[in-house]
């Protein structure tokens, strides 16, 4: 038994998701304990500054140094909070914080940069020395250098964990960024099937909506009780779906980069014609995330789930799960936590995971998944 901690900020940039995990066995006999899970927002000028930056604010390499300081101090801090009251971790999984996420080129397309290129802020030799815990970081590097997209890297963990011997299913987490898992049943060549891919926005539309619609008097709209009071507005839903992201089939992966500020701001534009009320708007913006979940799985599946588990912040949005619902009307949805895994630490249990693998030397990624040319081993080694 290995006592971990994952870490990890999504696209959301909410704060430091924080699990301190048990984990035995190795690859596909894996068995996790969750023994505590938190999120530790971060500070509101921390917050401002991350998300200024991956809104493409200029920034001076002194500026850049502090700020990576700053993430690692706070992640180590989470790491240091979590073990309160608990016997302590000898391993940490830190994601880190993405400022920025360039998908490798399409097939055909003679960019010159040949590869992807991804970058997670929060310095993992900076963790390890603050917490005196031996910590692995930058998960994503390895793959992009065999040419894959570095994302998800959920996968294979959500493979293990999740899996049924006779049912096949969608892992769907929805942060700020929504990423799937399909896994098949458990049975023949199944781990050959398994593919995954980010399906689209997931909550970084709808919590810049808020934000601009009550001049950020409100970062997101709880439980989707806003958005529910209005009507989506089918038109724009479709015009919207024929983003060219939405018709790229897998390997695929994308950020706040496509799906940010600039991206809210043409669908602001495209919605005056219509005359949207404020609440009809985030009830549009809800159904594109769910349009675009059940569009993906439509067009790039070889067949439907028989089920489909949410994780992440999304999956407590109740409006954007009857849309999705109402969309997939055979599949029962429900959360991964009624399956006994936490919906809201999923994310940082798999990198709490993916640190296991890294130090047992089993590969983490799955390269039908990413792209990649090979399985590897993911992450950098820090130790104290």
């Amino acid at each position: 038994m290995t006592r971990v901690i994952g870490l990890i900020s999504g696209t959301s940039v909410d704060g430091i998701d924080a699990a301190l995990v048990d984990i035995s066995g190795t690859d596909w006999d894996l068995q996790i304990e969750l023994i505590a899970g938190e999120t530790y927002p971060y500070p509101p000028e921390l917050k401002e500054r991350i998300l200024a930056v991956c809104g493409g604010a200029a920034i001076s390499m002194v500026e850049f140094a502090a700020l990576d300081d700053m993430i690692a101090l706070v992640f180590a801090q989470a790491a240091e909070n979590i073990q309160s009251n608990h016997q302590r971790a000898t391993l940490i999984g830190s994601h880190g914080q993405t400022v920025y996420h360039r998908p490798p080129p399409e097939p055909g397309d003679k960019q010159k940069n040949s590869l992807g290129y991804s970058l997670q802020l929060g310095r993992g030799d900076a963790i390890a020395n603050l917490t005196g815990i031996t910590t692995i970081s930058n998960f994503r590097v390895a793959d992009i250098a065999h040419g894959g997209q570095g994302a998800p890297l959920v996968c294979r963990p959500d493979a293990a964990l999740l899996a049924h011997p006779q049912e096949s299913r969608c892992i769907q987490n929805i942060g700020g960024i929504g990423n799937v898992t399909y896994l098949p049943p458990q049975v023949d060549n199944w781990l050959t099937e398994i593919c995954g891919w980010d399906t689209g926005p997931g909550n970084s539309l709808l919590d810049l909506a808020v934000q601009h619609l009550t001049d950020g008097a409100k970062t997101y709209d709880k439980d989707g009780a806003w958005a529910a009071s209005g009507t989506p507005c089918q038109p724009l839903v479709e015009q919207w779906l024929h983003q060219p992201y939405f018709q790229l089939p897998p390997p695929k992966s994308t950020g706040r980069e496509l799906f940010g500020a600039a991206y809210l701001q043409q669908c602001l534009q495209d919605a005056q014609i219509y005359q949207l009320t404020p609440a009809d708007i985030l009830a549009t913006l809800t159904e594109l995330t769910a349009a675009s979940i059940a569009h993906s799985y439509e067009t790039f599946l070889a067949k439907m789930p028989q089920r489909v588990l949410l994780c992440g912040g999304g999956s407590r949005n109740l409006y954007l799960k009857q849309r999705l619902q109402l969309l997939l009307p055979s599949i029962p949805i429900i959360t991964t936590d009624e399956v006994g895994l936490n919906a809201n630490f999923k994310e940082a249990i798999a990198f709490a995971i993916l640190a296991y693998w890294r130090q047992l030397g089993i590969p983490g990624n799955l390269p039908a998944v990413t792209g990649a040319k090979a399985e590897l081993l993911l992450g950098e080694v820090h130790s104290p």
